[in-house]
């Protein structure tokens, strides 16, 4: 009985939260995109875009993003060529939203919570500028492999680094930090 409890109470914290910012970050995408009279991205996707042009010539690629007049995402062009789109779902909000409802429902302390949810949140922000930048150079030099860079590789880099996130805080800041014992019976 008292691993379905923790079982019923992990699920709960994990669905309320995930549900809990999913709806608000969809108003905050509903209040702030717009399709006419022009198409705009909403600010975080801007913001996005911003940083990897930012980043990508930082690096030494001669990367601009333009808002695309056709739809709601930015463009991406190395070399004045086209190459990639960020739209909204490569802004890496939702993946950080994923990644705040696991770390809740496998409870820490508070302030380990707040701090890991701060600094993860970070990083795979981060990560995701990264991300972008270096598939836009991979679309550019290696077009044939579009696919295989947008679909697996780069997803994989991004989930991944979630994944070992969400490892290490199972592992070491959540309470009862064995997580194997959290789910036994006693």
């Amino acid at each position: 009985m008292k691993r379905n409890k923790a079982v019923i109470y992990f699920l709960l914290r994990f669905f309320v939260s995930y549900f809990l910012l999913t709806g608000v970050y969809q108003l905050y995408i509903q209040r702030s995109q717009q399709k006419s009279p022009e198409y705009q991205c909403c600010g975080i996707t801007n913001l996005v875009s911003k940083q990897v042009e930012s980043v990508g010539n930082f690096l030494g690629f001669n990367i601009v993003t333009k808002q695309n007049p056709d739809e709601l995402s930015q463009q991406i062009f190395l070399d004045d060529q086209v190459v990639a789109q960020i739209v909204e779902g490569c802004n890496a909000v939702s993946v950080i939203i994923l990644y705040i409802a696991f770390i809740i429902a496998f409870k820490g302390s508070f302030r380990n919570t707040i701090l890991f949810v701060i600094i993860g949140s970070f990083l795979i922000y981060a990560l995701n500028i990264l991300r972008i930048v270096l598939i836009s150079w991979g679309l550019y030099k290696y077009p044939q492999y579009g696919d295989l860079l947008h679909q697996i590789l780069f997803p994989a880099i991004i989930y991944g680094f979630t994944l070992l996130l969400w490892i290490i805080w199972v592992k070491y800041f959540a309470v009862n930090s064995n997580s194997t014992k959290r789910f036994q019976d006693e």
